[in-house]
């Protein structure tokens, strides 16, 4: 079952970056907003690790400088 969770969420990735190239070559109106979701995604995702991220690193007591 988790394969199968994990082929269509990398199905679902490959897609969305596809599109974000095919938008950006100007591609129909609906792969410009699937190439917009997806970089709203990953922008999401790239803030949410940055926090996450400097959490951790206020818990460890220092940094890795």
């Amino acid at each position: 079952m988790a394969v199968l969770v994990l082929s269509a969420v990398l199905v679902l990735v490959v897609g969305g970056c596809v599109c974000v190239v095919w938008a950006a070559r100007g591609g129909p109106r609906w792969v410009r907003v699937v190439a917009a979701a997806t970089r709203a995604a990953g922008e999401l995702l790239h803030v949410l690790a940055r926090t996450s991220g400097s959490s951790r690193q206020g818990q460890r007591g220092g940094s890795d400088d």
